[in-house]
């Protein structure tokens, strides 16, 4: 996508690994086996990441593996192989014997889950591995399947230390007009309980550019998110990848996208990040502003970026293992018959080059704003800004970066599009190719 492109059209924009998913295949599963079966590289990160696929109610923007109208029966057999497929994971030769310095407990959503099936969940988990010495243990929530007693589980039964709740925005009509399950009420009375139990981060999701924001409904976004002062505020520019509500409504129906263009939502984005940082927030990625980077850091994104081993559970999610590329299986019935057979359910792979590595590292590591060149010629013994010269060039002179041998610096204009900015260093037989 280029950087001038304006209509928000149907297709991935938001960059989360390289090569693109489109790339990866069945053909690398054999690859995937060897390196899960091989002990791991001295001193390389281990992270998990749990995939709890239930929601109340599909959101007409969401892209993620997730079911609604689930039974309870249907619920408890996931969470038991979820269990299961820990249990296998947790002996895997590439588990050495490495703790697991962070834990994501991504969605769907995961608070989904009633505090008797979190106790239980952990408890089984726990017979297999612990998190008690992870640096970070990341839970999303959504605002209305929280309680109070909830709140508590997560805090004291299941360690969180980061809670991530998921309030889009604070405006009724947005939330019914966008699918959201909750409404903003929910998030005020869950607020109370979240503060009470005293998490070392609580990060507020916002979106920017949902189907009926306006300017001034956005400022008062923007005041309310002030008034509750999380410790961190992540605001994602609102996309439309290939299989949302919103996107097939564009391609079946013919009709006009009802997003916001790229520069009302960068704008709007732009303004955000502004009266934050009034009020003490700094900037720490494309995406987040944080109160206090003396007190947090985050673990599951920094250590992912920089190429940690991500080990996978639950349908459809994606791990690294070594430097290999994994996914698992994407239907239900797949993903369970695999562990209920008692295998892991793999479902496609892709192991990366070096070079493929190096971008990859790169190109996320340039979300953060700053990219430090040094690191790329310890590990890789590249010069990254050599080898990219007429690319860091050309941006630089749109006035999206500036960069030196040392250091590549974003712009708040380079900041507010910086995806959009990455595909230009991947290799040239995936540049135009379909992302996802």
């Amino acid at each position: 996508m280029s950087t001038t492109d304006s209509k928000t059209e149907v297709g991935s924009y938001f960059i989360s690994n390289y090569p693109p998913y489109s790339q990866w295949t069945v053909d690398a599963l054999p690859t995937v086996e060897q390196t899960l079966g091989s002990a791991p590289k001295p001193d390389t990160p281990l992270g998990l990441y749990l995939h709890i696929p239930f929601c109340r109610k599909r959101c007409k923007f969401c892209y993620f593996k997730v079911f609604t109208d689930v039974k309870a029966p249907e619920v408890q057999r996931y969470v038991d192989a979820l269990c299961s497929e820990i249990e296998m994971v947790s002996q895997l030769p590439v588990m050495g014997d490495r703790p697991f310095r962070f834990v994501y407990f991504g969605g769907g959503t995961p608070s989904f889950l009633s505090p008797k099936q979190l106790t239980a969940l952990s408890e089984r988990l726990h017979r297999h591995i612990t998190w008690d010495g992870a640096e970070e243990v990341t839970f999303e929530c959504e605002p209305g399947t929280l309680s109070e007693t909830k709140v508590k589980t997560l805090r004291e039964t299941l360690g969180v230390t980061r809670l991530s709740l998921g309030v889009e925005n604070f405006t009724d009509s947005v939330l019914e007009e966008n699918g959201r399950a909750h409404l903003s009420k929910q998030v005020y009375t869950a607020w109370e309980w979240i503060e009470a139990a005293n998490f070392n981060n609580v990060n507020i999701d916002l979106i920017s550019g949902m189907v009926g924001e306006t300017w001034d409904n956005w400022k008062y976004n923007i005041e309310k998110v002030i008034e509750l002062s999380p410790e961190s505020v992540t605001i994602y520019q609102m996309e439309l990848p290939f299989n949302t509500v919103y996107s097939k409504d564009i391609l079946g129906n013919k009709i006009e996208t009802p997003v916001a263009d790229w520069p009302t939502k960068r704008a709007w984005v732009a303004y955000a990040y502004e009266e934050l940082k009034k009020v003490g927030y700094s900037v720490s990625s494309a995406y987040t502003m944080i109160k206090d980077p003396n007190k947090i850091s985050f673990s599951y994104r920094d250590n992912l970026w920089r190429g940690s081993d991500l080990l996978a559970t639950g349908i459809a999610s994606f791990g690294h293992a070594q430097g290999v590329h994994y996914q698992n299986l994407p239907g239900m019935e797949q993903y369970l018959g695999a562990i209920e057979e008692g295998r892991l359910p793999l479902g496609r792979g892709f192991q990366p080059t070096e070079h493929q590595m190096l971008i990859r590292e790169m190109v996320l590591l340039l979300k953060k704003g700053v990219l430090d060149v040094g690191y790329f010629r310890q590990k890789f013994g590249v010069d990254v800004i050599d080898r990219w010269r007429d690319v860091w060039q050309g941006y630089a002179d749109e006035g999206l970066l500036s960069f030196s041998d040392d250091q590549v610096e974003l712009t708040m204009d380079g900041l507010l599009r910086a995806d959009s900015l990455l595909p230009a260093f991947f290799e040239p037989e995936h540049q135009g190719v379909r992302y996802t």
